[in-house]
């Protein structure tokens, strides 16, 4: 049974995230899709508590075939991986190029390519010359597979500010995502 992983803040959730999920399904083959919601991340803050990220994350992910949406209290890639005991054969951790690119840095890069694969989605024109340096830095690269995606030229930080100038997202966030956000007035 292969499992992906897509992890992040999802404040909020969008079209981005969405595409990457359902492209990664076919590529790999999922069996199913566990979307982890980070509570606290260490690398940046959060504008909306956990709870609602995890309704809009559910709200994003409600059509994607297999995908499941999960709390995750560890602030930590690496830490949540152990702590999840997930098959390292059977398991792809999805990430986005951009991501990717600052891999070095994360807590034990080399210790999450020991608890699962990385699949790491480019879009059309990224140049993946650019992520060479990142895979040659690692103990374990053959665990990496690049994968293309349709582009999806949208940020959770874009999101935010376009809601902060009150200016339509429609076109960045899932329908449903964007019904949450002005029923509950986020983001303003």
């Amino acid at each position: 049974m292969t499992t992906g992983l897509l992890g992040g803040a999802f404040d909020p959730p969008h079209v981005g995230h969405v595409v990457l999920a359902r492209e990664a399904v076919d590529r790999f083959g999922l069996d199913r899709l566990l979307v982890l919601v980070v509570a606290e991340p260490a690398h940046k803050p959060v504008e909306t508590p956990v709870d609602e990220r995890v309704e809009l994350a559910r709200a994003a992910f409600a059509d994607v075939p297999l995908a499941e949406v999960r709390r995750d209290d560890h602030a930590y890639t690496v830490d949540s991986l152990r702590a999840g005991g997930f098959d390292p054969v059977a398991t792809v951790f999805l990430v986005g190029a951009d991501e990717f690119g600052a891999f070095p840095p994360w807590k034990q890069p080399d210790a999450i390519l020991d608890c699962v694969r990385l699949g790491v989605a480019t879009r059309p024109g990224f140049p993946v010359d650019r992520l060479l340096p990142v895979l040659a830095a690692l103990r374990r690269p053959e665990r990496v597979e690049l994968f293309e995606i349709p582009a999806a030229d949208v940020s959770s930080t874009d999101v935010r500010a376009r809601l902060e100038r009150g200016e339509p997202v429609e076109a960045l966030v899932p329908p449903a995502v964007a019904s949450r956000i002005v029923e509950r007035g986020l983001y303003h």
